[in-house]
């Protein structure tokens, strides 16, 4: 394979992605748990996605590694931002987003852009799990139900019962009083959709939100989460086929440009 062959690698708290992407677009990505050992993570994600297209590491031109783990990944030529890669890996994917809203593991944030994608402004939750992948996986537990079947279970129900707290472990425990009290489960989960819905959209009001907005990280993938952020912002909203390899996109783009010697 004679064309350049770019990575990028994103190691976030709960999952780490690679992808590589060639002169013609996006070969091969992997998504893999990051663990205790992000630099395995990396190695594990890294050596998945070029098995998958029958590549070794000999043909990689650059790596640019991003997510909270980013510095763990002592082989990438760089180390980029987050917020950076997830905007750019949007654009991309959608030329006209000119604000990003990643929902991850363990954080969330909203980015605004240019009309070029370079980031104007961005706000971040990152001091609780409120509103987050780990969020969602409590009180999936919680519900004794699975993660990946709570979005269709929200839109099942005509109305969603009220949240009232967005800790973790207060939300946890009036999740089991709801329970208690024979409130139906597809109620409680459209419930718990709404006020993440509604503390990312209060995180947005502080920016100036623009057409289109694109959802990236694991919870995009979420049809209840979707619905409700629609049925807030009033504005499209674009959710790519993986939402959760944008940030690792973004940083194999930039890790193109180096290659090109445009970065």
């Amino acid at each position: 394979m004679d064309q350049g062959i770019y990575v990028g690698i994103d190691i976030g708290s709960l999952s780490s992605e690679a992808v590589l992407l060639g002169d013609e677009g996006v070969l091969a990505y992997s998504i893999t748990n990051t663990g205790a050992n992000p630099r395995r993570a990396a190695d594990r994600c890294l050596e998945d996605a070029l098995a998958k297209v029958g590549l070794d590491e000999g043909a990689i031109s650059q790596i640019v590694a991003t997510g909270y783990g980013r510095i763990r990944v002592p082989f990438a030529s760089r180390q980029m931002t987050e917020i950076t890669c997830h905007a750019r890996g949007a654009h991309f994917l959608f030329p006209r987003t000119r604000t990003v809203i990643d929902i991850g593991g363990q954080d969330s944030k909203v980015i605004t852009l240019n009309a070029h994608g370079a980031v104007t402004d961005f706000v971040m939750n990152d001091k609780c799990a409120a509103g987050t992948g780990r969020f969602l996986e409590v009180m999936a537990d919680a519900l004794e139900t699975e993660l990946v079947d709570m979005g269709r279970k929200s839109l099942q129900a005509k109305r969603g019962v009220p949240i009232s707290s967005m800790c973790t472990v207060f939300a946890e425990s009036e999740v089991i009083s709801l329970i208690a009290e024979g409130y139906k489960e597809e109620e409680i989960i459209r419930g718990l959709h709404e006020a993440i819905s509604k503390r990312i959209f209060r995180m947005a009001k502080r920016l100036r939100v623009q057409e289109e907005i694109a959802l990236s990280g694991g919870v995009a993938k979420n049809q209840g989460i979707a619905e409700a952020l629609k049925a807030l912002f009033r504005k499209r909203i674009n959710i790519p086929p993986e939402p959760q390899i944008v940030g690792a996109l973004g940083a194999a783009l930039y890790a193109r440009d180096m290659a090109l010697g445009k970065g």
